[in-house]
């Protein structure tokens, strides 16, 4: 494996009735907050409410952002920006998933950037300083509630980035499975791809002797799969809620990827597709995926072979390791197909019309991909096998 330093700031409070924990970690950062949440369902299901008690009890100013998107916008990041610099916000809290985190990241670091918060986003300006925030999650899907990394829209230019500096880590993160019990079905199902992307990400890589890496997530993967497919039938399970939350938080918190690097092409691949398209992030790597699969199955088939055996339980015998790959391949997508997930970007009414102008952002900054460097031919070849 190669070289590498650990870092990850971020307290995780996790467990049943942790909103509490509130009360106890805002107070160190001073006494005004702004709240930034989502399209309202934190209001319909009470977490609101709680939230704002929680606050008031301990004498917090609030001020608010609500309606930040399921593909956050530049837009609404700057709206936050402003708040921050005329109430002189202290802290800021995140309630929501990895949409209304990413969004808060933006924020935290535009508060205390001069120029467009847009530059820290393409990169052409660091994010030095940030306000502190934390978060209470309601969704497990993305894993932003303990890293650093942030993805935003920018619709004027039909540009979606991801982003991130060690400044935009939450300080902490409450996770109590509870307030996942009303994410809807399809939302959680989004949920379970997004994290399984997130492992494969990973597992995807050309670093020799990663034996403990390869091995801890075949057991999240295995983990998810097993229980993935009895919460989409049992939404209010604690049990299962709980499973998959943590595993959202493991799939991409850096622990299992110490000593290597991922490939994240089909992640760079999807935000072109939604950036043009604004569909679900996780629906565009369910569909994307197992073509990214196909497509580089011959870069290293072995490593195909391993997960088609150890997770998806592809009997061997008398098979090339190409044939076994390839089940392994299609034992994911009928999974994923099973439980909802689509599979073809027809599946959103999306066309081959503007593939060339999804390759062409996807290839904005030339080549990308670790375990293979995607070109921009392989890039139409893969969304032209999605369609």
């Amino acid at each position: 494996m190669e070289k590498f330093t650990f870092y990850n700031p971020t307290k995780l409070i996790f467990g049943k009735d942790q909103l509490e924990q509130l009360q106890h970690e805002i107070p160190q950062y001073g006494k005004n907050v702004l709240v930034v949440y989502g399209g309202g369902s934190i209001k319909k299901n009470g977490l609101y409410d709680k939230v704002m008690a929680a606050l008031k009890e301990i004498g917090i100013s609030i001020s608010e952002l609500s309606g930040v998107e399921p593909n956050p916008r530049l837009t609404t990041a700057e709206k936050g920006i402003q708040i921050c610099k005329e109430e002189n916000i202290d802290f800021i809290l995140a309630v929501g998933g990895g949409s209304v985190i990413d969004c808060t990241k933006l924020i935290a670091a535009g508060a205390k950037y001069d120029g467009e918060a847009w530059d820290l986003v393409t990169k052409k300006a660091p994010a030095n300083e940030a306000l502190p925030f934390g978060t209470v999650l309601t969704l497990a899907a993305t894993g932003s509630e303990m890293n650093a990394g942030s993805v935003i829209t920018n619709l004027d230019t039909q540009e979606k980035y991801g982003w991130g500096s060690a400044v935009t880590f939450p300080k902490f993160s409450i996770l109590d499975p509870q307030n996942t019990f009303t994410v809807p079905k399809d939302q959680t199902i989004y949920g379970i791809v997004d994290m399984m992307s997130h492992l494969f990400e990973q597992y995807y890589h050309n670093t020799s002797n990663t034996p403990v890496q390869d091995r801890l997530i075949e057991s999240v993967l295995k983990t998810v799969i097993e229980t993935a497919p009895k919460l989409v039938e049992d939404l209010e399970n604690y049990e299962l809620r709980e499973t998959i939350l943590y595993s959202g938080t493991l799939a991409l918190n850096g622990m299992l990827q110490m000593g290597y690097r991922g490939d994240w092409a089909s992640h760079n691949i999807e935000h072109a597709v939604s950036a043009v398209y604004d569909i679900p992030h996780a629906g565009g790597l369910a569909i994307l995926f197992p073509n990214w699969m196909k497509h580089n199955l011959e870069v290293n088939e072995g490593r195909f072979k391993q997960m088609a055996v150890r997770v998806f339980e592809v009997d061997p015998e008398g098979k090339t390791d190409k044939e076994i790959g390839l089940e392994g391949i299609e034992r994911l997508r009928d999974f994923w197909t099973s439980i909802g997930a689509p599979s073809t970007l027809a599946d959103y009414d999306i066309s081959d019309e503007k593939i060339e102008i999804m390759a062409d952002k996807a290839m904005i900054n030339g080549q990308f991909g670790n375990f293979k460097p995607l070109q921009r031919e392989d890039v139409t070849s893969i969304l032209t096998a999605s369609l």
